[in-house]
């Protein structure tokens, strides 16, 4: 067991260190070596876990749902969608590295050569929407005329929008704001007036959201079996 979590440990570093050296140079320019200096393991720790750069990257892309923490629950589906597009938001202006290595992954005009699915996270944030929205439309949430898969994927493809645009012109650091902006625009060609004026978009929320999910996060390990 012991073997077993140290490798996963180790795994996690050299994930984190690919992530962060993706993030600041992008696919192309990224290199083993550098990966190497980041992580401090040594080359075979590495290839042990990892093929190739590219396998690196792959994994950096499929995780970036998952680097998300889980939220408690909340009383409207809606508001669980705000909030967790805040809660990226504050990952992204805070530079988690996944988060931050696996957008730019995502978003990069990379070669068409070097073999990269980024189809992945932006499949992946599609169907995590939709599945939202069925909730949100079960318990009566939306406008009889909303086209669920639509919709889903109009939220995706505006936020990955604005955190080109956020990045370009402020590094991040208007990402809350713009984000809270696009949300309220968007659900108030959605959701019905009853479930408008409840929704919460206030950028200074993001921290808030932040907060609960580490507590929920700390609790379950607590709890769960050594």
């Amino acid at each position: 067991m012991a073997r077993q979590e140290r490798a996963t440990r180790t795994r996690q570093t050299i994930l984190v260190a690919a992530a962060e050296v993706f993030d600041e140079v992008g696919y192309e320019a990224a290199t083993i070596s550098e990966i190497l200096k980041r992580s401090g393991v040594t080359k075979g720790a590495l290839y042990f876990h990892y093929a190739s750069k590219k396998e690196l990257a792959q994994e950096v892309l499929g995780e970036q749902l998952g680097a998300l923490p889980e939220l408690p629950p909340r009383d409207l589906s809606l508001q669980r969608a705000v909030d967790e597009a805040l809660l990226l938001s504050y990952l992204l202006k805070e530079r988690e590295p996944i988060v931050r290595g696996s957008v730019r992954l995502t978003v990069e005009q990379g070669s068409s050569k070097d073999g990269l699915d980024r189809r992945v996270p932006m499949q992946a944030w599609t169907d995590h929407s939709l599945s939202l929205f069925e909730q949100a439309k079960a318990d009566g949430e939306l406008l009889p005329h909303t086209d669920l898969a639509t919709i889903a994927t109009m939220f995706v493809g505006a936020f990955t929008g604005v955190q080109v645009l956020s990045s370009i012109m402020t590094r991040h650091e208007d990402m809350l704001e713009r984000v809270a902006e696009l949300y309220r625009h968007l659900m108030a060609a959605i959701a019905v007036p009853g479930v408008l004026v409840r929704l919460d978009f206030s950028p200074g929320r993001a921290a808030k959201v932040y907060e609960e999910a580490m507590k929920l996060r700390k609790e379950k390990e607590a709890t769960s079996p050594a």
